[in-house]
């Protein structure tokens, strides 16, 4: 049986690409499958022949390799032409291009293989042996090949991981720096705005500080001017007051020159009297005389009677020390003027003073026994003393009046009221004259003095007790009791103010003013009502201070209280029973050693915080 051609029942090409058995056929494939083609075909037949190849009309010799060649092999220079014939000299080539193979036209290729022959004869055993191990080292390229790729792919798909991996943390690390760059983006302006509000503030701080430097220099050169025309009026005022003074020390020469002159009279008038009487006496017992009262006795002074020409006697008679009666005059001589200056002030037009006198009467009414109270209040009673819109005269005067008018409460707070003076009078001082002559005309005693009754100087005992403080109460004088209380308030203010010690603060009626008062007092006061409840009063106010400053002489002082005054008043007025007790107990108790009570202020903790 001769060689068989093999054609395919399809187009050898189809657009431009030619067909080949099962291109994906491995060479073992191929060759497995035309073995088993060769034994089907020595099967069928016994007498075998030699088989030629159609293909490019060469024969293939039977026990020769043959070789199968693919269009898509050829080589298109002389070269593989060159090669072609030299391997179809040394095997005949098997050509399949009219061969076209595919999944669906498998079924078709074993029915035309067993219709053909034999496709080559048998070859020897060496010819098998070589082509075995061609196709063995072909098989072996192959697999090499083939791991290659593989190797090559899974490194490409390594690479391709580890690209991916890379640019995925390439894209993790631009978010992070993103990220980050928006964090400094904001770090950055909150720094900036930062800085801007750091400069803003400083700026305004330099401007207010400029502003407050301008304010002060303002208020300085203010300050300065009001300072000169301060101490201007000062001087005026000083040169009036130095005018006033020389004209009321003449004044008061001629006064006292007058006063000389009317006391020789009424000595000798008194003498010639008592001559008279007790002639009178003498010639007719039966005949009535008028005497006096043991009262009118205490007012005199220890004057045994009165007669009628002593009692038709002009102006009134006092009691009280020389140097005590001109300070007294000097300072209503300074009231009086500052009246008149207000009163000045007052007519003019729009004058009307109701809210800041009742700004200082307030004030004044809430002082109480604590520091942070006292403190307050006299500041604030300084800066409405001090204010350049307000007149100070006007003020000076309120406060003058208003103090005292406090005082006369038996309820007020008299230690407290006296540090209030000291600090306020530390700082105007001219205030205190005036404070002195409002207490002076208030108080008599304050001065010290005494006013002798006398019927020729008062036309009842009415006039006098209106001289000499009493009131008067829809047309009824009041009662003794309670002048004795007013009395008694007085006295106790001025103690507390006389024995009032602060620590820097200079008190201008301080404890000198308080003993040369105690020696003026025990020198010229007779002993009765009034002034044993003075006296009192004084001692328990301002006793413990004078006997820390003066010691033994403080001593004498009371010694000579116990042997004269309370033997006077014993005598005079034996009814006094409660004051006189109440003398002997201060001096015998010692109750000088003891600090009164109220003297040290308290803090708001009810601590003592201010001794004196």
């Amino acid at each position: 049986m001769g060689a068989m051609k093999l054609d395919l029942r399809c187009p050898q090409r189809a657009e431009g690409i030619t067909a080949e058995p099962e291109p994906d056929w491995t060479f073992d494939d191929l060759m497995s499958e035309l073995n088993a083609l060769e034994m089907k075909l020595t099967t069928s037949c016994t007498d075998p022949f030699p088989t030629k190849s159609i293909y490019s009309g060469h024969e293939i010799e039977r026990g020769r390799p043959f070789m199968l060649h693919a269009p898509e092999y050829e080589m298109e220079d002389s070269e593989s032409e060159d090669e072609q014939d030299e391997t179809i000299e040394a095997g005949k080539r098997f050509g399949c291009n009219e061969l076209y193979l595919s999944d669906s036209d498998s079924s078709d290729i074993v029915p035309a293989f067993e219709e053909q022959g034999y496709l080559m004869n048998e070859v020897g055993e060496v010819e098998g042996a070589l082509l075995e191990l061609s196709h063995e080292h072909q098989l072996r390229v192959k697999d090499d090949i083939r791991n290659q790729i593989s190797a090559l792919e899974t490194a490409l798909m390594n690479e391709s991981e580890k690209c991916a991996s890379a640019l995925l943390r390439v894209e993790k690390y631009k978010e992070a720096r993103q990220e980050l760059d928006k964090k400094f983006d904001t770090q950055y302006q909150r720094r900036i705005a930062e800085a801007l509000d750091n400069h803003l503030t400083a700026v305004q701080q330099d401007r207010e500080l400029k502003s407050q430097i301008e304010e002060r220099k303002i208020r300085s050169d203010a300050a300065y001017e009001e300072a000169k025309r301060r101490e201007k009026a000062m001087q005026e005022e000083k040169l009036r007051h130095e005018k006033a003074k020389a004209e009321a020390e003449a004044a008061i020469r001629a006064e006292e020159a007058k006063r000389a002159a009317l006391e020789a009279e009424r000595r000798a008038a008194m003498e010639a009297e008592k001559r008279a009487a007790k002639e009178a006496m003498e010639k007719n017992a039966r005949e009535s005389s008028k005497r006096i009262t043991s009262e009118e006795l205490q007012q005199t002074d220890g004057a045994s009677s009165l007669s009628k020409a002593e009692s038709k006697e002009p102006g009134y008679t006092y009691r009280a020390a020389d140097s005590a009666l001109k300070l007294e005059d000097r300072r209503l001589q300074k009231l009086k003027e500052l009246y008149e200056r207000n009163q000045a002030i007052r007519s003019g037009p729009n004058k009307d003073f109701t809210q800041k006198e009742s700004h200082i009467a307030r004030l004044i009414r809430q002082i109480r026994g604590v520091t942070d109270n006292v403190r307050s209040k006299a500041n604030d009673l300084i800066k409405l003393l001090n204010d350049p819109q307000f007149p100070q005269s006007i003020s000076t005067e309120i406060f003058a009046r208003k103090v005292v008018s406090y005082c006369e409460n038996p309820g007020n707070a008299a230690f407290a009221s006296g540090y209030v003076i000291v600090l306020v009078t530390s700082k105007v001082p001219h205030v205190m004259d005036f404070l002195l002559a409002e207490f002076h005309r208030a108080c008599i005693y304050t001065v010290p003095k005494h006013m002798v009754y006398k019927k020729s100087a008062f036309e009842s005992r009415e006039a006098y007790f209106k001289s000499i403080g009493y009131r008067e109460h829809d047309g009824n004088i009041e009662s003794t009791d309670d002048y004795l209380k007013r009395l008694e308030s007085y006295i106790k203010v001025y103690g507390a103010l006389v024995q009032t010690e602060i620590p820097n603060v200079q008190n201008l009626h301080g404890l000198e003013e308080g003993w040369a008062w105690l020696a003026r007092f025990l020198n010229n006061l007779p002993a009765n009502r009034y002034t044993a409840v003075s006296l009192n009063a004084f001692l328990q106010m301002a006793g413990f201070g004078l006997y820390r400053r003066y010691k033994s002489q403080f001593l004498k002082m009371l010694k000579v209280v116990s042997d004269n005054f309370l033997v006077d008043l014993k005598q005079k007025e034996p009814e006094l029973t409660m004051i006189i007790v109440e003398l002997q107990s201060y001096i015998e108790d010692k109750k000088f050693l003891k600090e009164p009570e109220g003297r040290s202020l308290q803090s708001n903790l009810l601590s003592s915080v201010m001794r004196a």
